[in-house]
């Protein structure tokens, strides 16, 4: 399936950040983690190396740890595909400070741009909204995104998740530190926490 009306990855995360008025921000493996970084790295940024399929639910463990905080997860069609599941436990959890973009370019670009279950006509936004989420919608211009960024700065009933349709292309890597537990520490004392 062809997709149109598709944005650029970069651009339309760094607009989502630059608006994300101290909300917590959890990557997903591969290139979520790449463009968040791009964007700036930041001691309030969450990379997940090696977790696939995990940034989902990390958000969740997030969110209900930090009630006072807006956590934003920020992942692929791939990641989301790979923990199906945990939309279902994330709307039976119900966190109001729980936001879900899904960057989809329909293709898993990190081993060979194979075509992804988006790409065969699978709607994340639509599988959040049947499992309970309290918003939910599919983006393809960076004015919606635009649009998107004033939406999140309101109150909401429960977690939100949005597909953002974007280019499908391998942008050149911004790596952010490898090092899980320097990333871990320096997290844990943007919230005040100690080190472990």
């Amino acid at each position: 399936m062809v997709m149109a009306n598709t944005m650029d990855r970069r651009e339309a995360v760094a607009k989502l950040l630059a608006a994300r008025n101290g909300a917590l921000v959890v990557t997903g493996l591969g290139s979520p983690s790449y463009d968040v970084h791009a964007a700036g790295d930041r001691d309030d940024n969450y990379y997940l190396w090696g977790a696939m399929g995990g940034a989902a639910l990390t958000g969740l463990g997030l969110a209900q740890a930090q009630p006072e905080k807006r956590v934003m997860v920020i992942t692929g069609d791939g990641e989301m595909l790979m923990a199906f599941g945990a939309m279902a436990t994330i709307a039976v959890a119900a966190p109001k400070n729980l936001d879900i973009i899904v960057l989809d370019n329909q293709h898993f670009g990190e081993t060979g741009m194979q075509d992804s279950h988006t790409g065969c006509g699978i709607a994340l936004d639509k599988v959040a909204a049947a499992s309970g989420f309290a918003e939910t919608g599919e983006l393809h211009s960076l004015e919606e995104v635009d649009a998107l960024t004033a939406r999140l700065q309101t109150p909401t009933t429960g977690p939100r998740l949005f597909v953002l349709k974007i280019e499908a292309k391998n942008l050149p890597r911004s790596l952010p530190p490898r090092d899980a537990v320097a990333v871990k520490n320096r997290f844990r004392a943007h919230l005040g926490l100690g080190t472990c």
